[in-house]
């Protein structure tokens, strides 16, 4: 009896057949429920894809050569470890490890892999991001035995840390003619540096060497001192009153990561810095003068949901509170957020609070009371009350809440809100967030806009503002991932004006032109855009006047490589958005 074969594989196994039409009957339900944006957003590669790791041998796993499982690896990292998690135990997507693949079989998992499922799952194959050898390849790299990257402790991170200019030998006082406060920290993302530009001006100050793709920037209390982190885990610390500020101390503290701090609240100013890791999953504190590691802290442990052990929880975004000597560390997979007293190292307190799973980015309302974060795959915004010490809710919104710090203004119904958009959707989510002046709303999603289109990244507002913009990068349209959407506060039943940012920048070289990251200068009078295209393409930055919603400039220089994420440093500091 002959086996019926497919156009893609030459010979497949009767389970593999059913999968395929299972596959089949769910595309159009795939469509619906798994976004091009979601994919993309998921997708995001790994800094791991190249770090030298353990490899055990199981004897059941189909033969691999050691080129073909270390193109795997490769593979594995840079396109599937973001949902199924390093150890494969799985993370926003199922686990991946031999007890489970390997009784599927091979012919199974190359039609999974090819052809994606209504789940979540991308359709490698079928999309052209893999072709039919690679599909093989990783059916049967994920049958193996996962290699496990080395862990990273102090001794590691000291080897690591570098005090490139002692605080002794530091200016006493400013030594450039710079407004500070209007300086613009953007991430060059694939060349491993910031470039810092002077707001006032729009001229480039200088160009620093930082880590890989460098996730935030954040500034100290004082505002002299600027943090960025790559997801490379390497953290540099700039001193912005040098006479052109550069890199005074640097360290790498894991093997990725994504998120740094600095500890604000009265009499702790500038004292400590912290940062969190993807790989190995921990946080650690570090001297805020000097980069140097004090104290690390595991984050392995129980979800909050199952209450089951999770072996690589990672650490997503870190916050200093503004009413204790706490930090806010979210936890990706337990859904745990932890409120880290830094006031005695030595007998380090904290308060673990249940949020949500798969805690990922946030910021503060207008009041800097309630930390504002979003469980992302779980659908949930968590408000955290810092002076309290506990959950204040947990709001349902659309798929995939993704707000960067969120944006806060001022709504004439239902008082102060603090919204997010979404990577699944085109909606924008307001969340009252005045428990006193409007008890009745407080909590609670009071109003749902409309926006452009799913793969929305980020959205911005200003005190001094009376619009609200929303980005779309990762939408798989050109028209919507090249411009943005303001909304008008006072009237936003009106809906959204169409800012046409890539088209303003004049880029002639094609590229993809993804304009990301709405972003204020200090006096809240004008907005930065990021126009963002591949590294051997031209982008730029787009500065809109925020009154007349006209073209003010464009910044163009050929160092502005992949520019991503900006961040006013007066905005950052004091955690206006």
């Amino acid at each position: 009896m002959k086996t019926p074969q497919s156009p893609r594989f030459a010979v497949i196994s009767v389970a593999a057949l059913a999968l395929l039409a299972s596959l089949h009957a769910q595309a159009q339900d795939a469509k619906k429920s798994v976004t091009p944006a979601e994919v993309n957003y998921q997708a995001g590669s790994s800094p791991l894809a190249s770090e030298p790791m353990y490899q055990s041998s199981n004897p059941k796993a189909p033969p691999m050569t050691q080129a073909e499982f270390d193109l795997g690896r490769k593979i594995y990292f840079e396109r599937c470890a973001g949902c199924h998690g390093v150890l494969r135990k799985g993370a926003t997507g199922k686990p991946l490890t031999p007890d489970i693949t390997l009784a599927k079989g091979t012919d199974y998992l190359k039609v999974f892999i090819a052809y994606g499922s209504a789940a979540g799952m991308p359709n490698w194959l079928t999309s052209g991001e893999m072709n039919d050898k690679e599909v093989d390849l990783m059916a049967r790299y994920i049958q193996q035995d996962p290699p496990t990257p080395p862990e990273f402790g102090m001794e590691q991170m000291k080897a690591t840390w570098k005090l490139l200019i002692d605080p002794s030998k530091r200016p006493t006082k400013k030594m450039n003619s710079y407004n500070i406060d209007n300086i613009f920290s953007t991430t060059l993302r694939d060349t491993g540096e910031v470039a810092l530009i002077d707001g006032d001006t729009k001229q480039i100050i200088n160009i620093v060497k930082t880590g890989y793709a460098v996730h935030i920037s954040r500034t100290s209390a004082s505002g002299r001192y600027l943090f960025v982190i790559g997801r490379d885990a390497k953290v540099n610390m700039i001193d912005l009153w040098m006479e052109k500020p550069d890199n005074v101390a640097e360290i790498r503290v894991g093997l990725e990561a994504r998120s740094v701090d600095t500890s604000k609240y009265k009499g702790y100013e500038d004292k400590l810095a912290i940062a969190g890791s993807y790989w190995p999953p921990q946080f650690v504190i570090m001297k805020g003068d000097t980069l140097e590691p004090l104290k690390i802290v595991a984050t392995r442990g129980m979800t909050v949901d199952k209450q089951e052990y999770h072996p690589e929880p990672r650490v997503a975004s870190i916050v200093a509170s503004h009413f204790k000597p706490e930090f806010v560390v979210n936890v990706k997979e337990t859904g745990k957020t932890l409120m880290v007293d830094y006031s005695d190292l030595n007998a380090l307190k904290t308060t673990e609070i249940g949020t949500a799973r798969f805690l990922h980015d946030g910021g503060w309302d207008s009041s800097k009371r309630y930390f504002m974060v979003a469980a992302n795959q779980s659908n949930k915004i968590a408000a955290v009350d810092a002076k309290e010490g506990k959950l204040a809710a947990l709001i349902d919104v659309d798929k995939i809440p993704h707000p960067g710090r969120g944006a806060n203004f001022i709504h004439p119904k239902f008082g102060p809100v603090w919204s997010t958009g979404h990577l699944g959707g085109d909606s924008i989510s307001l969340i009252a967030t005045d428990p006193k002046g409007h008890k009745q709303y407080a909590f609670k999603q009071v109003a749902v806009l409309k926006g452009q289109g799913g793969g929305s990244l980020f959205l911005k507002s200003h005190p001094k503002s009376q619009h609200l913009y929303v980005d779309t990068p990762l939408n798989p349209d050109p028209k919507l991932s090249q411009s943005v959407a303001v909304f008008d506060i006072k009237n936003l039943d009106k809906g959204y004006t169409v800012l046409p940012i890539a088209e303003w920048a004049g880029i002639t070289d094609g590229g993809a032109q993804r304009v990301v990251q709405p972003e204020y200068n200090k006096a809240g009078d004008e907005v930065w855009f990021a126009v963002w295209s591949a590294k051997d393409k031209q982008s730029a930055l787009v500065v809109v006047d925020d009154k007349t919603l006209k073209l003010k400039t464009v910044i163009k220089d050929p160092r502005l490589i992949t520019p991503t994420g900006h961040f006013n440093v007066y905005n950052t500091q004091h955690d206006v958005y």
